[in-house]
Formats: C-alpha cells, sequence, structure tokens
C-alpha cells in the first residue's frame, strides 16, 4: 500500500538514550477509481493552482475544489472513496520516496567530497577538480567522470523503521531521516 505524506520534520525521543526521529502527516486523499490489480486513481490537496485538465478531473469524479492533484497509487480500497489508512496502525517498516534538497550548480569538493588542494597563498589548486582526461587515447573525457554541475533535487528512496502512527492525526513516527525539506509532499511504502 502507497500513502501521500507531507514531511513535517525531525524530532527525538524521550527515552535514554534518545532515538532521531521524523515525523510524516499522512495527506487527506479521495480515491477516484479502482483498478483490477489494486491500484487506484487518488486525488489529494496540493498549493499548486489550478488549470482546465485538474478542473475537468475534479468534475469527472465529483471532487471539491481542494482535491487538486492526482496520482496512481497501490491502495486497500475496494471502491472509490476515503483513502483507507488503518494498514498503517501495524506496520513495521516503509519505504519513503521523496526529491532531495536542491543545493543548485555544486563544485566537486561540494558535490564529491572531493579533498581539494593547498590553501596556501602559493598554490593554483584550491577547489578544483584537478586533471580530467587522458592522453592521445581516447583523446575524450569519459563518461561518468566526477564534475561540477546540478546537485540535489533528485528523487530519493530510504528505508525506514516505524516507531508508532496516530491514527487520529494521521501522523506517522519513522526512525532516523527522510530525504527532502520540511512541508514537502513525498509517498510511503509499507514494506512487508
Amino acid at each position: 500500500m502507497e500513502y501521500i505524506v507531507e514531511k513535517i520534520g525531525m524530532s527525538r525521543t524521550v527515552e535514554v538514550p534518545s532515538i532521531p526521529v521524523t515525523l510524516l502527516k499522512v495527506v487527506e486523499a479521495k480515491v477516484c477509481e479502482v483498478d483490477t490489480d489494486k491500484r487506484a486513481i487518488v486525488a489529494y490537496a496540493s498549493g499548486k493552482k489550478m488549470n482546465r485538465a485538474i478542473a475537468g478531473k475534479q468534475k469527472k469524479y465529483n471532487l471539491s475544489a481542494q482535491f487538486n492533484r492526482f496520482v496512481t497509487l497501490k491502495v486497500s480500497n475496494e471502491e472509490a472513496g476515503d483513502l483507507d489508512i488503518s494498514a498503517l496502525s501495524d506496520v513495521k517498516v516503509v519505504k519513503s520516496t521523496f526529491d532531495s534538497k536542491g543545493r543548485g550548480f555544486a563544485g566537486v569538493m561540494k558535490r564529491y567530497n572531493f579533498a581539494g588542494g593547498p590553501g596556501g597563498h602559493g598554490s593554483r589548486f584550491h577547489r578544483a577538480p584537478g586533471s580530467i582526461g587522458n592522453a592521445e587515447w581516447p583523446g575524450r573525457v569519459q563518461k561518468g567522470r566526477r564534475m561540477p554541475g546540478h546537485y540535489g533535487n533528485a528523487k530519493t528512496t530510504v528505508k525506514n523503521e516505524v516507531l508508532s502512527f496516530d491514527a487520529q492525526n494521521g501522523i506517522l513516527v519513522v526512525k532516523g531521516p527522510v530525504p527532502g525539506a520540511n512541508g514537502a509532499l513525498g509517498r510511503v511504502r509499507i514494506v512487508k
């Protein structure tokens, strides 16, 4: 089963030694249509703008204006209606998928943890990547060479142990960190 969740942030448990935890809030969602293999079209609320395509889907499924995003998820529901979150109460492990924090264009020291060169005034090699090419053969930069470039903002999945689930407020407490910024929307999948 899969669920759309919002990352609230990190905290820790009160016991000694304390355990770092991440709080995830299950987003209110409606199942619009269920397929034969338990895959379903699910609508949920997002802060993004409306357009005519979304308005047409809302009209098709008789949804209120707050449900303005649609995804396909594997659900436990048999028919259309509110998304059933009762399966989260006795789950032990989940896989969380979020977009990691974007860090923009980054050099090799930040992106790949290169050591860099000496910091002294006489050096001309401080934070540069160093030599990248080969000799006459192959005469080009080979694919996969670690170089400066876009870092972060990539879909990342991690496995977390579930410590507790508050069904009344829809808050899932998982052990350890989850990628992404606070307030980011992502998916949680139950692992058997």
